[in-house]
């Protein structure tokens, strides 16, 4: 029987993501009204007028208050293109979604499973710090939640992800 590895470190590539950026009250507004913005531009509401074809993880890229006791309001939900749309992205209709390239980006990266609440996301955070221990290799303002399944699956499956310094 093998054990599931406590986290795990990766490098992703340089790549164009379309984002929006969501500063409701609760966070799981914010993530749902951007993720269905983003549905609309991935099914058609796009330049070429077509399905893009779905990626995975969704980013939510979060920052913690000055205290680190609770998230900002802000949030930034984030879709890779597709290979085939790297190079021309198509344009969105809706004004609130920007084409952003992003980096290469090294994450420390840790699986959980369930609901993503702004409570949950602060207590995963948490326990992957004691994991951790203390280190300055990576942000303590900036995190990444990265949904890999439907929000409507239950018991779905997240990660939490540290980025690391440069």
């Amino acid at each position: 029987q093998c054990e599931e590895a406590a986290y795990e470190e990766r490098q992703y590539p340089a790549g164009k993501w379309a984002c929006v950026t969501k500063g409701e009250p609760m966070y799981e507004q914010s993530i749902s009204m951007s993720f269905m913005k983003l549905m609309r531009y991935i099914c058609k509401e796009n330049s070429v007028g077509c399905y893009l074809g779905m990626t995975v993880p969704v980013l939510n890229e979060i920052h913690l208050t000055q205290q680190g006791t609770e998230l900002e309001r802000e949030v930034i939900t984030a879709y890779y293109l597709p290979g085939e749309f790297q190079q021309n992205p198509p344009v969105p209709m809706d004004p609130e979604i920007h084409i952003t390239e992003r980096a290469p980006l090294r994450v420390i990266t840790r699986v959980f499973y369930g609901m993503t609440t702004e409570e949950t996301i602060l207590r995963e955070i948490s326990l992957f710090w004691e994991l951790l221990g203390s280190t300055d290799t990576v942000h303590r303002e900036t995190y990444i939640v990265a949904a890999y399944e439907n929000p409507s699956i239950p018991q779905r499956r997240n990660e939490i992800w540290f980025i690391r310094r440069a």
